[in-house]
This record gives structure tokens, C-alpha cells and sequence, in this order.
């Protein structure tokens, strides 16, 4: 089922950091993530012991950018663990920064 990725960043994650904020916040980073295409946008998520917080926007500052279409991010999303090396080594998602950052996403989706 596809996820509507609007809904996700703009209320599903907030939702979920408010709820878990201590969990989150062992994750440690701060993460710019771009989503290209349709229902795509820009999103900054501070997963630091000053946040947690997740806004649209790319407001500087992350520790790991990512950048991955709106179709590939439904891949990843639904099967992070199988997919997730195949779009990064097939160049469909761009990681800046702290790449070993990006493995530890899948406890931020884990959250809700």
C-alpha cells in the first residue's frame, strides 16, 4: 500500500517524535531528507536531545541528507532493509554527510 508521504512527514513522524520523544532522541542526528516528484517536499528532523522535532523545510544543519524520488521512497519505506542498499548502490538515493546515519532511519519509522 503506498504511503501518502505528505501525511507521513507532515503529521505521522511529528505525532510519533511527540509521543516518543525520548526514543527518538537516542537515534542522535539531524536529518535533511528530499523527496522529489509527486507528493514529494522537503523535510528537516532533529532527532538531537535539543529536539525532537520535524518540519518542512530545509532550514541547514543536517548531519545526513538524503535525496530519493517519490517512487523509490515508497520502496524504501515499505522495505527499508531490502531495498534500501539497492536504490543507495543503483544511485536512485543520495546520502550526504554521515552515511552511517542513514542505517539508523529505519528506528525513526520504527516510532510510530
Amino acid at each position: 500500500m503506498a504511503v501518502d508521504i505528505q501525511n507521513l512527514f507532515n503529521t505521522e513522524i511529528p505525532a510519533a517524535l511527540a509521543k516518543n520523544p525520548d526514543a527518538a532522541k537516542e537515534i542522535g542526528a539531524k536529518y535533511q531528507f528530499t523527496v522529489t516528484g509527486e507528493g514529494g517536499g522537503e523535510w528537516f528532523i532533529d532527532l538531537t536531545p535539543s529536539g525532537p522535532k520535524s518540519e518542512a523545510g530545509n532550514p541547514g544543519g543536517a548531519d545526513c541528507s538524503l535525496e530519493i524520488s517519490s517512487e523509490d521512497f515508497q520502496k524504501l519505506y515499505e522495505n527499508p532493509d531490502a531495498n534500501g542498499m539497492t536504490l543507495y548502490f543503483g544511485g536512485k538515493l543520495k546520502v550526504k554527510g554521515n552515511q552511517v546515519l542513514a542505517m539508523k532511519l529505519k528506528k525513526l519509522f520504527a516510532l510510530k
